[in-house]
């Protein structure tokens, strides 16, 4: 029979403070939030934190060609697949301190309770640290997952450049970081994979409720449009002599509201970037490039979104004005794995923490791993809803609490004594 040993909760606590707060410094913005992208010296900060307290709880501590850490307890059942658990810990600009590091933190948490508890796991341990869940330096976002499980090639990856021409594999090497270690994990690795994430909405803050099982992720689709038009002088091209791509552009994105609109149950699509091409007060746009990120829980509203984008696209292709659409991401709505639901729910209530069942609204590593292997998810919740914004927070002690359900969860699929 299992054997719970009672945690020292307070201790927990200040500790996910304390890896909280270190790891908010690692910022291209001091004072106006977290700016960590990928392969970026905070990025390699963060790293050399995260590696120095894996190695402090006795992981063995490895990267893969991506730049994703992986800290692992050896079990004692040979070539057994390992428990993963983690998160991302790169930032979008200007962000918070909880989005995505919350979840590596609570992954250390529950190995440094191991270790204090001298636990021997059947199954290895591993506790990851995901690069590029984001998606703000390389686009597509969920890089490292992706990678991991091999839906990004090779040659895809060594294509991936940032907005002023940096390749991928250049900004490894720059941080000391080798794009020609192995890559794709054979799935058969993987026994488990949970994550712990701040909810990024107000229903759990609403209810008064400190935890939220996840049943189910909503699909995620990212669009890259390309207008193209023709440069002109400001001032001495006639008005209806202009192919003004961020006139097109424009007109393209007021619309989308409705598009959204008319496919309902929470559909919704965002324009959260655009690059305008020579960029000059002066000087009539020859080429604007944005995004379009689309979501719903129903795949069938995602589909019909790309179609009426691209049916845009093509209505606004004329008197000199080029269009296309190139598709970055997309991954269909994920369910999480029953039995790992229910082991979650059982451990928060026999620790007498109430929770309850919840959607993600946003895409998170767990969907990529779905595919996979059996994944359980745990939100917290985060005040006043905000997330991606300098006044992102969660309440430390919530924090310690899913540290506690996970730690328990994970002696369970560990089968650790």
């Amino acid at each position: 029979m299992e054997t719970r040993v009672d945690i020292n909760l307070e201790l927990v606590q200040s500790r996910v403070e304390s890896h909280i707060d270190t790891l908010s410094t690692f910022t291209a913005t001091p004072g106006k939030g977290t700016t960590r992208l990928t392969y970026s010296p905070e990025d390699l900060q963060a790293r050399q934190y995260i590696k120095a307290k894996m190695k402090e709880y006795g992981l063995s501590i490895r990267e893969d060609g991506f730049g994703n850490i992986f800290g692992k307890l050896e079990g004692t059942l040979k070539d057994a697949p390992s428990v993963l658990i983690g998160s991302h810990f790169d930032s979008v600009p200007n962000g918070g301190s909880y989005d995505g590091p919350a979840g590596v933190v609570a992954g250390l948490e529950v190995a440094a309770l191991f270790a204090e508890h001298q636990l021997t796991p059947k199954y290895p341990l591993e506790i990851i640290a995901l690069v590029e869940e984001e998606g703000s330096r390389f686009g597509g976002g969920l890089m490292g997952s992706r990678g991991i499980v091999g839906l990004l090639n090779e040659e895809d990856f060594n294509c991936l450049k940032d907005k002023d021409g940096i390749y991928a594999v250049e900004a490894m090497r720059e941080i000391g970081l080798d794009p020609d270690l192995p890559k794709k994990r054979d799935p058969k690795t993987m026994k488990a994979y949970l994550e712990l994430h701040i909810e990024q909405g107000p229903i759990l803050e609403e209810k008064g409720i400190p935890i939220g099982v996840v049943e189910a992720i909503v699909g995620l689709t990212q669009l890259e449009v390309t207008v193209k038009g023709k440069a002109g002088h400001a001032g001495t091209t006639p008005m209806d002599r202009r192919a003004d791509a961020l006139v097109t552009a424009a007109k393209m994105i007021t619309q989308f509201p409705e598009l959204a609109d008319s496919e309902g149950e929470g559909t919704v699509v965002t324009t959260g970037r655009l690059n305008v091409f020579p960029n000059g007060a002066n000087v009539i746009p020859d080429e604007v490039v944005f995004t379009v990120d689309i979501r719903s829980g129903k795949e069938e509203h995602v589909l019909n979104v790309i179609q009426n984008v691209k049916s845009l696209a093509d209505l606004y292709c004329d008197k000199g004005i080029e269009v296309s659409v190139e598709q970055l991401l997309y991954i269909q709505p994920k369910q999480m794995n029953k039995d790992i639901v229910s082991l979650l729910k059982k451990k928060s209530s026999e620790l007498d923490i109430p929770k309850c069942s919840i959607n993600s609204g946003a895409g998170h590593d767990a969907m990529v791993f779905s595919d996979f292997t059996n994944v359980g998810m745990l939100f917290i919740p985060s005040k006043e809803g905000l997330s991606h914004c300098p006044e992102e927070w969660s309440d430390s002690r919530h924090l310690a609490n899913a540290v506690h359900i996970l730690y328990e969860a994970a002696k369970r699929l560990t089968e650790a004594k």
